[in-house]
C-alpha cells in the first residue's frame, strides 16, 4: 500500500469562500499521517501533456497550463484557474499515473491518492465543478494505454454524479464506470438511463438515502456487474461528500459505509485483478468527515 500527494496540490487556491479549499486535503493528509504512522507516502509527478491528451483536447490543456493568471480567475460559477492552480492539476493527474504504474508493475498492491483539485467532472473539453482536469479517467487511459489493459474498472462514490468520467468512456468497452449519487443534485446526470455502450451502470439515490441504502444499492446492484465484468484493474474515485455532515449534499452515510464498500471492492480486486487498486480522493467537504472517511477508506485498503 502507498499513498500518493504533493506540495504543489495544496498551492491551489480558489478563493477563502470556496467549498475546494486546500484545507481539505490537509485534513486528509494529517489524519491518515496520525492514523497510520508507517505508511509509505510518495511524491506525486507531473502528468505528461501526453497522458492528458489520452482524455482531454488541446484547447483545455492550453487553457488550464498555459494562461498564467496571476490571480484567481473564474472558469464557471464553480472552476477556478489561480496561480497555483496548473501545477496542482498537473500533481493531481501525475498521481495517478504513478500509481497506476506502481501497481501494475507489481511494486505494490493498492495505492490511496490524496490529491486536489478533484477530476471526475472535468469532461474532454470542459473544466467543471471544480475540477480541472480528469485525474481518474487520466490514469484509466493509461491503464488501457500504456499497460494494454482491457477491463478497466472505474467505481465512484462520490455524492455527485462523475459525469466527466462517464462522458470520456460512454464508447469504450474497455472501460466499467459504476457510480451512486445522489440525484436530483449537480450536475443533474447520472440518470438510470445513461448506459453508453452498455459500459455505464448509474444508481442515483434520493436526498436522504443512509447507509442501509447505500449498501443496498450496490450489494443488488453496482458490484454483481462489476463481479461479471472481472475487472483487470479497480480505480475508485472516492469523494467523502455523502456523509451526513457534509454541507453540499443531502445523503447520509456514515464513515462506516466507506469502509463497508471498500472492503467490497478489495475483495472484488482480490478475485480477478490480483488485488491491484488505485484510488484517487475526490470530494468532501466537512472537514471531520472527511478525515475520518479517509481513515476507514484507507483502512479497509490495508487489509490483507
Amino acid at each position: 500500500m502507498r499513498c500518493y500527494t504533493h506540495p504543489a496540490c495544496i498551492g491551489h487556491e480558489p478563493g477563502a469562500t470556496h467549498a475546494e479549499q486546500p484545507a481539505r486535503l490537509k485534513a486528509v493528509t494529517g489524519a491518515l499521517r496520525e492514523a497510520f504512522p508507517l505508511l509509505p507516502w510518495c511524491e506525486a509527478p507531473r502528468a505528461t501533456r501526453g497522458q492528458l491528451l489520452r482524455v482531454h483536447d488541446d484547447a483545455l490543456l492550453a487553457l488550464v497550463l498555459d494562461t498564467q493568471p496571476d490571480r484567481a480567475m473564474s472558469l464557471d460559477p464553480d472552476t477556478v484557474l489561480a496561480p497555483g492552480s496548473a501545477e496542482a492539476a498537473l500533481r493531481a493527474a501525475g498521481a495517478g499515473v504513478a500509481a497506476v504504474d506502481a501497481v501494475l508493475s507489481g511494486q505494490t498492491r493498492r495505492a490511496f491518492c490524496a490529491v486536489r483539485p478533484p477530476g471526475h467532472h472535468a469532461t474532454a473539453t470542459v473544466a467543471m465543478g471544480f475540477c480541472l482536469f480528469n485525474n481518474i479517467a487520466v490514469a484509466a487511459a493509461h491503464a488501457c494505454d500504456k499497460h494494454g489493459l482491457a477491463r478497466v474498472a472505474v467505481i465512484d462514490f462520490d455524492v455527485h454524479h462523475g459525469n466527466g468520467t462517464q462522458a470520456i468512456f460512454d464508447t469504450d468497452p474497455r472501460v466499467l464506470y459504476l457510480s451512486s449519487h445522489q440525484l436530483p443534485l449537480y450536475p443533474d446526470t447520472g440518470h438510470a438511463n445513461e448506459r453508453g455502450v452498455g459500459n455505464i451502470v448509474n444508481a442515483p439515490l434520493p436526498p436522504g438515502t443512509g447507509g442501509e441504502g447505500f449498501r443496498k444499492v450496490w450489494r443488488e446492484r453496482l458490484l454483481p456487474v462489476l463481479e461479471s465484468f472481472r475487472p483487470q484493474l479497480v480505480l475508485v474515485s472516492a469523494g467523502f461528500d455523502a456523509h451526513r455532515l457534509d454541507p453540499l449534499a443531502q445523503l447520509q452515510l456514515e464513515a462506516d459505509d466507506y469502509h463497508w464498500l471498500t472492503t467490497e471492492l478489495v475483495a472484488s480486486a482480490r478475485r480477478h485483478a490480483g488485488g491491484r487498486l488505485v484510488s484517487m480522493l475526490e470530494g468532501g467537504y466537512d472537514l471531520t468527515a472527511l478525515a475520518q472517511s479517509s481513515v476507514a477508506h484507507v483502512t479497509a485498503l490495508l487489509d490483507d
